[in-house]
Protein backbone atom coordinates (compact mmCIF):
# COMPACT_ATOMS: atom_id res chain seq x y z
CA UNK A 1 0.00 0.00 0.00
CA UNK A 2 1.44 3.29 -0.84
CA UNK A 3 -1.22 5.13 1.10
CA UNK A 4 -4.22 5.09 3.16
CA UNK A 5 -7.18 8.01 3.03
CA UNK A 6 -10.75 8.63 4.61
CA UNK A 7 -13.06 11.90 4.78
CA UNK A 8 -16.05 12.12 7.29
CA UNK A 9 -17.88 14.31 4.97
CA UNK A 10 -19.50 13.55 1.36
CA UNK A 11 -16.93 15.56 -0.91
CA UNK A 12 -15.08 14.18 -3.76
CA UNK A 13 -11.18 13.67 -2.61
CA UNK A 14 -10.13 11.97 1.00
CA UNK A 15 -7.31 13.23 3.10
CA UNK A 16 -4.35 10.68 3.26
CA UNK A 17 -3.64 9.61 6.59
CA UNK A 18 -1.29 7.68 8.28
CA UNK A 19 -3.17 4.98 9.36
CA UNK A 20 -7.13 4.07 8.67
CA UNK A 21 -8.82 1.52 10.82
CA UNK A 22 -11.26 -1.02 8.74
CA UNK A 23 -14.71 -1.94 10.75
CA UNK A 24 -16.03 -5.54 9.83
CA UNK A 25 -19.53 -5.12 8.24
CA UNK A 26 -19.33 -1.42 7.94
CA UNK A 27 -16.10 0.05 6.29
CA UNK A 28 -13.16 3.16 7.06
CA UNK A 29 -13.96 4.04 10.70
CA UNK A 30 -14.15 8.04 10.30
CA UNK A 31 -15.13 7.91 6.72
CA UNK A 32 -18.61 8.98 5.33
CA UNK A 33 -18.88 6.17 3.16
CA UNK A 34 -19.36 3.75 6.79
CA UNK A 35 -22.48 1.60 7.20
CA UNK A 36 -24.32 -1.39 6.64
CA UNK A 37 -26.33 -0.11 4.15
CA UNK A 38 -25.52 2.46 1.23
CA UNK A 39 -24.29 5.76 1.88
CA UNK A 40 -23.52 7.27 -1.74
CA UNK A 41 -26.24 9.98 -1.84
CA UNK A 42 -27.32 9.21 -4.98
CA UNK A 43 -27.62 5.17 -3.75
CA UNK A 44 -29.65 6.69 -0.59
CA UNK A 45 -31.98 8.49 -2.58
CA UNK A 46 -33.03 5.50 -4.93
CA UNK A 47 -32.75 3.36 -2.00
CA UNK A 48 -31.37 3.40 1.15
CA UNK A 49 -31.70 -0.05 2.06
CA UNK A 50 -29.38 -1.61 -0.33
CA UNK A 51 -26.72 -3.17 1.31
CA UNK A 52 -23.32 -1.31 0.68
CA UNK A 53 -20.90 -3.03 -1.09
CA UNK A 54 -18.15 -0.30 -1.57
CA UNK A 55 -17.48 -0.11 2.28
CA UNK A 56 -13.75 0.41 0.92
CA UNK A 57 -12.65 2.03 -2.18
CA UNK A 58 -8.84 0.58 -3.66
CA UNK A 59 -7.08 2.34 -6.46
CA UNK A 60 -3.93 1.56 -8.00
CA UNK A 61 -1.24 4.21 -7.98
CA UNK A 62 -0.41 3.19 -11.80
CA UNK A 63 -3.92 4.83 -13.02
CA UNK A 64 -2.41 7.59 -11.05
CA UNK A 65 0.60 7.62 -13.21
CA UNK A 66 -1.69 7.33 -16.32
CA UNK A 67 -3.39 10.54 -15.68
CA UNK A 68 -0.29 12.66 -14.84
CA UNK A 69 0.48 11.29 -18.10
CA UNK A 70 -2.53 13.03 -19.60
CA UNK A 71 -2.11 16.26 -18.14
CA UNK A 72 -3.92 15.73 -14.90
CA UNK A 73 -2.29 16.27 -11.45
CA UNK A 74 -3.98 13.36 -9.00
CA UNK A 75 -2.46 12.54 -6.02
CA UNK A 76 -3.53 9.27 -3.65
CA UNK A 77 -7.07 10.17 -2.16
CA UNK A 78 -7.60 12.76 -4.39
CA UNK A 79 -10.26 9.93 -6.67
CA UNK A 80 -11.61 9.30 -3.04
CA UNK A 81 -9.86 5.95 -2.80
CA UNK A 82 -9.11 4.65 0.53
CA UNK A 83 -6.19 2.54 -0.06
CA UNK A 84 -3.47 3.27 -3.15
CA UNK A 85 -2.18 0.51 -4.20
CA UNK A 86 1.00 -0.06 -6.66
CA UNK A 87 2.15 -3.23 -8.32
CA UNK A 88 -1.04 -5.09 -8.13
CA UNK A 89 -3.79 -5.97 -10.78
CA UNK A 90 -6.75 -4.25 -8.44
CA UNK A 91 -9.04 -4.19 -12.68
CA UNK A 92 -7.57 -8.24 -13.06
CA UNK A 93 -8.93 -9.69 -9.87
CA UNK A 94 -12.26 -11.86 -10.09
CA UNK A 95 -15.06 -10.86 -7.42
CA UNK A 96 -14.55 -12.59 -4.32
CA UNK A 97 -11.46 -12.42 -4.15
CA UNK A 98 -9.75 -11.40 -0.76
CA UNK A 99 -7.39 -8.98 0.25
CA UNK A 100 -5.81 -9.13 3.53
CA UNK A 101 -4.44 -5.39 4.26
CA UNK A 102 -1.45 -5.52 6.91
CA UNK A 103 -1.44 -7.92 9.80
CA UNK A 104 -5.39 -8.33 10.47
CA UNK A 105 -7.94 -6.64 7.99
CA UNK A 106 -9.68 -8.46 4.97
CA UNK A 107 -11.96 -6.96 2.36
CA UNK A 108 -13.81 -8.99 0.14
CA UNK A 109 -13.91 -7.47 -3.41
CA UNK A 110 -17.33 -6.73 -4.87
CA UNK A 111 -16.85 -5.05 -8.17
CA UNK A 112 -15.41 -1.75 -10.13
CA UNK A 113 -16.01 1.72 -8.99
CA UNK A 114 -18.31 3.24 -11.48
CA UNK A 115 -17.26 6.90 -11.84
CA UNK A 116 -19.67 9.53 -12.11
CA UNK A 117 -20.01 12.73 -13.85
CA UNK A 118 -19.18 14.53 -10.74
CA UNK A 119 -15.36 13.64 -11.29
CA UNK A 120 -15.68 16.22 -14.19
CA UNK A 121 -15.95 18.70 -11.28
CA UNK A 122 -12.69 17.83 -9.58
CA UNK A 123 -10.93 18.07 -13.08
CA UNK A 124 -12.73 19.06 -16.79
CA UNK A 125 -12.77 15.90 -19.20
CA UNK A 126 -11.72 13.52 -16.11
CA UNK A 127 -14.30 11.15 -17.22
CA UNK A 128 -13.26 9.96 -20.18
CA UNK A 129 -9.80 8.97 -19.16
CA UNK A 130 -11.59 6.71 -16.21
CA UNK A 131 -14.09 5.22 -18.05
CA UNK A 132 -13.81 4.26 -22.05
CA UNK A 133 -14.31 1.17 -24.44
CA UNK A 134 -12.24 -1.81 -25.23
CA UNK A 135 -11.53 -2.95 -28.82
CA UNK A 136 -14.79 -4.44 -28.81
CA UNK A 137 -17.15 -1.47 -27.68
CA UNK A 138 -17.25 -2.99 -24.33
CA UNK A 139 -17.43 -0.42 -21.20
CA UNK A 140 -14.00 -0.17 -19.50
CA UNK A 141 -13.84 1.22 -16.17
CA UNK A 142 -10.42 2.38 -14.92
CA UNK A 143 -10.99 4.00 -11.92
CA UNK A 144 -10.52 1.11 -8.67
CA UNK A 145 -12.79 -1.23 -7.10
CA UNK A 146 -14.59 -1.44 -4.22
CA UNK A 147 -15.05 -4.15 -1.18
CA UNK A 148 -16.56 -5.38 1.94
CA UNK A 149 -14.68 -5.99 5.10
CA UNK A 150 -14.85 -8.74 6.48
CA UNK A 151 -12.24 -8.62 9.42
CA UNK A 152 -11.19 -5.28 10.83
CA UNK A 153 -8.06 -3.79 11.88
CA UNK A 154 -5.72 -1.27 11.35
CA UNK A 155 -3.96 -0.32 8.05
CA UNK A 156 -0.82 1.70 7.15
CA UNK A 157 1.30 2.71 3.94
CA UNK A 158 3.96 0.08 3.87
CA UNK A 159 1.61 -2.70 4.92
CA UNK A 160 1.68 -5.81 2.97
CA UNK A 161 -1.42 -6.78 0.62
CA UNK A 162 -2.05 -10.92 0.31
CA UNK A 163 -4.27 -11.82 -2.49
CA UNK A 164 -6.85 -14.67 -2.01
CA UNK A 165 -8.32 -15.75 -5.42
CA UNK A 166 -12.01 -17.02 -4.70
CA UNK A 167 -12.94 -20.98 -6.03
CA UNK A 168 -13.36 -20.85 -9.86
CA UNK A 169 -14.97 -20.08 -11.93
CA UNK A 170 -13.72 -16.93 -11.10
CA UNK A 171 -16.51 -14.26 -12.35
CA UNK A 172 -15.13 -10.98 -13.55
CA UNK A 173 -15.88 -7.65 -11.75
CA UNK A 174 -18.78 -5.77 -12.73
CA UNK A 175 -19.62 -2.33 -11.86
CA UNK A 176 -21.39 -1.86 -8.16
Amino acid sequence: MTAVSRNAEHSFSKSNAPAIRLLAGLGVEGDTHLGVTVQHRSRVAADPTQPNLRQVHLMHAEFHDELREAGYEVTAGALGENVTTRGLDLLGLPRGTRLRLGAEAEVEITGLRNPCPQINDFRPGLLRHCVGRDADGNVVRKAGIMGVVLRGGEVRPGDPITVKLPDEPHLPLERV
